[in-house]
């Protein structure tokens, strides 16, 4: 026997042995084949999982793309409405405040040093030859630069309510205009020409000056809309022309001082420079207001803005189609809020209605028996909040309509009927239009002295304020020497002693006020009087 295999003779394998390998490496041979098999069973089962267990997908290279997801979008209204929206571009005429420089100092002597000085170097409206910084040296090209007009260019938006070239847009776009240019949604320029204006509640009515008669419009809406509603502002903001913003009404009877019949829709959708007069929609595509002012500290947008409710505006735009001018009823009466003071010394339960300071003689109210002293609380029925709301309510009904007054004068409602006259330009409709606890003024018999109204030349009646105490309630309430208490608590006074019994009986009734009836140089009007406990 060989121990040593690298030295030992090569050994010849039985036949046996030999079928015995053959038989092993056919077994790796098929085990190698089965389990290659298998995968290719295991990769193509998860691929068909993969393609959504379809043997189509599977066999398909194309890829599979998911269904798009509905999203809520203003897209849809802004397309149909947004043709009808309108850039107007006005040019006119502005006088320059540059007046005389001189004019500020009427009394100085002609011809003097300081005289010559101030022409000299003096202020706008002076230069020298060539204009200002022109050349030539000071002396006899000297001259006088007269104020002209200067050439002023407003840019606004607006809207199309008729097919043949109808536009709305504010009062304060169109102010003045010498020449007007409508921009519509597809570049087009037209001409127009301004039909008439309101300046009272910012409203004007211009027409493009074309034969068209198929100009994209919109509407107004039908219903009025709540605080919280969805509204789209379109307009011409800085001058970008047809932008769109969105937001929710605020609120609804805001009153921004804007003129005597304020009652705008708050919105904080985004307006700015240049939106004025452009339309505000509701969802449906309807017009719910117009367009008008923003509250900012910095001239843009802060997310607070106004806008005239749209009944408004068809009121006016009517009126305005129909003559030029808008025409109003007048009733012919002065008024002031009520406070809680105020409404005590009435004998009201609530702050309520509009206060008669004075009804004008021979208005339809003086007509009628309304008197100083009554508090005006329904129109028609309809119950009448302040006297902001009675001066909108008046103004919103024709001459010559009769309407039914409600008015509470000593602690009992009563009701006339009433025949609207027309206001004039110059009538005002409230006497005071302020806060009923701030501006109207009151009285207190400790806080100033008074004297019988004929002592200091005063006619007709009354007692006179001659003397005011700056830390008292008087003065605190706005009353001013040379004021004159006509009446306390409706009985008329002539003696500072009727006065102080006036605030006597009010305080034994357990009044916590007593009302005067006060002339001023801002005319008739009622004061609350605190009652301090005796």
């Amino acid at each position: 026997m060989c121990e040593r295999t690298d030295g030992c003779p090569e050994m010849t394998k039985s036949p046996l042995a030999t079928r015995v390998g053959r038989t092993d490496r056919t077994l790796r041979r098929k085990t190698l084949l089965a389990g290659a098999a298998s995968l290719v069973v295991v990769g193509c089962l998860f691929g068909a999982q993969i393609l959504g267990r379809s043997p189509a997908l599977a066999q398909s290279p194309a890829p599979v793309v998911a269904p798009t997801p509905q999203t809520f979008s203003f897209a849809p209204v802004v397309d149909r409405v947004r043709p009808a929206v309108v850039s107007i571009r006005v040019k006119g005429e502005a006088q320059t405040p540059r007046e005389s420089f001189m004019e500020s100092f009427p009394d100085l002597p002609e011809g003097g040093p300081v005289e010559r000085f101030l022409r000299e170097w003096g202020g706008p409206g002076w230069g020298w030859r060539g204009g200002p910084g022109g050349p030539g040296p000071r002396g006899p090209g000297w001259r006088h630069r007269a104020p002209r007009p200067e050439v002023v260019t407003a840019q606004g938006s607006g809207f199309i309510v008729a097919p043949d070239g109808k536009v709305v847009t504010n009062y304060h776009v169109v102010r003045d205009a010498k020449e007007v240019v409508i921009v519509t949604d597809d570049g087009a320029e037209w001409k127009g020409r301004v039909v008439g204006s309101d300046e009272k509640t910012d409203v004007a009515l211009v027409r493009i000056t074309s034969d068209r008669k198929d100009f994209p419009t919109v509407a107004f809406a039908a219903t009025e809309v709540r605080p919280g509603d969805w509204v789209l502002a379109v307009g011409n903001p800085f001058g970008l022309g047809g932008s769109v913003t969105a937001g929710i009404v605020s609120a609804r009877g805001r009153e921004i001082g804007a003129g005597p019949y304020d009652d705008f829709l708050q919105i904080d959708a985004p307006i700015n420079r240049g939106n004025s007069g452009g339309p505000t929609f509701d969802l449906a595509g309807n017009v719910v207001g117009m367009n008008t002012a923003i509250y900012s500290p910095n001239g843009g947008s802060i997310g607070i803005g106004f806008a005239i409710p749209a009944t408004t505006v068809q009121r006016v735009i009517a009126q305005l189609e129909k003559g030029g001018e808008v025409v109003r009823g007048w009733l012919g009466v002065q008024v002031q809020p009520i406070g809680r003071d105020m409404a005590d010394g009435l004998g009201l339960t609530e702050a309520r209605g509009a206060l008669v300071a004075e009804a004008q003689a021979g208005s339809p109210a003086d007509k009628a028996g309304l008197k100083a002293g009554d508090v005006i609380v329904a129109i028609d029925g309809r119950a009448v909040r302040n006297s902001r709301d009675l001066a909108r309510t008046i103004a919103s009904l024709d001459p010559g309509t009769r309407v039914k007054v409600t008015y509470a004068r000593g602690g009992r409602d009563a009701t006339v009927e009433v025949e609207l006259g027309r206001l004039s330009g110059e009538a005002t409709p409230a006497a005071n239009a302020g806060d009923g606890r701030t501006a109207v003024a009151a009285l207190d018999d400790l806080g100033m002295r008074l004297v019988p109204a004929s002592e200091v030349g005063e006619r007709g009646g009354g007692v006179a304020v001659v003397e005011v105490d700056p830390t008292g309630l008087a003065a605190a309430r706005g009353i001013r020497s040379g004021d004159v208490v006509l009446e306390i608590q409706g009985r008329a006074v002539s003696t500072p002693a009727e006065v102080a019994d006036g605030v006597r009986a009010a305080r034994a009734e357990g009044r916590k006020a007593v009302l005067l009836r006060v002339r001023s140089t801002q005319g008739m009007r009622y004061v609350p009087l605190p009652i301090v406990p005796g």
